[in-house]
């Protein structure tokens, strides 16, 4: 039997079941059939929607770049990144000598509405920060951190808001639910594997 659940992931998670010392981690809030795992990762201190399931196609349909399969992030920086900043951040960066694919990024004119994080951000009177929306097409290890420091913009909180049409919306961090019989259909659809 397949299952298919969301997790919005509280900072400061591994996104590991096995035990670190001294870190929490996805057992400590959630307990499921023994073969489910997460479709890709999301970093020890970044938050929001982790999809996980034990539908091995499925799993590897999303996490294979040549799917270029749809992630979407609120990114807070530090500064306001002018226009030809986020068109680079777009065209694409160098990162450890690749560059980056194409990407969706648009400069969010009001803060995000998000719970609140622990702990915070430290805010800094004299730095100014802005809210970025990034959709990726790729995975690459840390890669928006690395993106957002290329064009001299340091990520200070990094969310996971979609993973194609599946929003964290409606789930508080800790928090998990099934997919709908709908949603999984849906997301075969998207990954070719419907019948």
């Amino acid at each position: 039997m397949n299952y298919y659940f969301i997790f919005n992931k509280p900072y400061r998670v591994l996104c590991q079941f096995s035990p670190v010392e001294g870190k929490a981690t996805l057992s400590d809030y959630l307990s499921l059939p023994k073969d489910v795992y997460p479709v890709g990762r999301l970093d020890y201190d970044s938050e929001g929607l982790l999809l996980l399931t034990n539908d091995g196609l499925l799993h590897h349909k999303l996490i294979d770049p040549r799917f270029e399969h749809s992630r979407t992030y609120f990114v807070q920086v530090e500064g306001i990144p002018d226009k030809t900043s986020l068109i680079r951040l777009s065209d694409g960066v160098v990162i450890e000598k690749i560059k980056t694919k194409k990407a969706n990024v648009r400069l969010l004119e009001n803060e995000p509405e998000l719970w609140e994080r622990i702990p915070p951000i430290r805010f800094r009177k004299s730095i100014p920060t802005c809210w970025l929306e990034i959709e990726l097409f790729e995975g690459r290890n840390r890669q928006i951190r690395k993106m957002t420091a290329a064009i001299g913009y340091p990520t200070l909180r990094l969310v996971r808001v979609k993973i194609e049409f599946l929003e964290v919306f409606g789930l508080k961090p800790g928090e998990f639910r099934e997919l709908t019989k709908q949603e999984i259909f849906d997301l075969k659809k998207i990954c070719g594997l419907s019948k």
